[in-house]
């Protein structure tokens, strides 16, 4: 799994018109699912997200997360994280995994990510989203579930 975690001033997701979730200080994250996904990945994601420091503290430092500052998580699917560009112009989506694969696991990772204590909102799966972040600083930070487990195996 992939997250592309932004600090955010606020953020908002809209279908059809309807925002169907917003927050304010907190973290926008943006989640693509590879097809060998798994719970650890869940897992892993749902343990750094809400504690990654990247919201400053009085000297200006990361040295804060979301927790620690009582922010919000948006919480939006998006498939196209898991892009391979290498080839051509356009992007190959072979490794991102199907919905019937995907849906469970960011239901999964909400529902962890619920159990932090923050507030979280979600976007509407598989439903054109118009996504709309404030980001803060600008902070963004690409989190990979795959990367960061085998780092802390070595």
């Amino acid at each position: 799994m992939r997250a592309l975690v932004q600090r955010v001033a606020r953020g908002s997701v809209s279908v059809e018109g309807e925002v169907v979730g917003k927050i304010g200080r907190g973290l926008a994250v943006l989640v693509g699912v590879a097809k060998d996904d798994a719970d650890k990945d869940v897992q892993y994601l749902a343990e750094k997200i809400p504690n990654l420091r990247i919201f400053s503290d009085q000297t200006s430092k990361f040295n804060l997360s979301a927790a620690d500052v009582g922010g919000g998580l948006l919480v939006v699917s998006q498939f196209t994280l898991m892009a391979d560009t290498r080839k051509g112009r356009r992007p190959s989506f072979d490794q991102a995994a199907p919905p019937e694969v995907a849906e469970p696991l960011i239901d999964q990772l909400v529902s962890r990510l619920r159990e932090s204590g923050l507030p979280v909102a979600t976007g509407v799966f598989r439903a054109h989203m118009l996504v709309e972040i404030h980001n803060d600083g600008p902070v963004t930070v690409l989190l990979d579930s795959r990367a960061g487990r085998e780092q802390k195996d070595a």
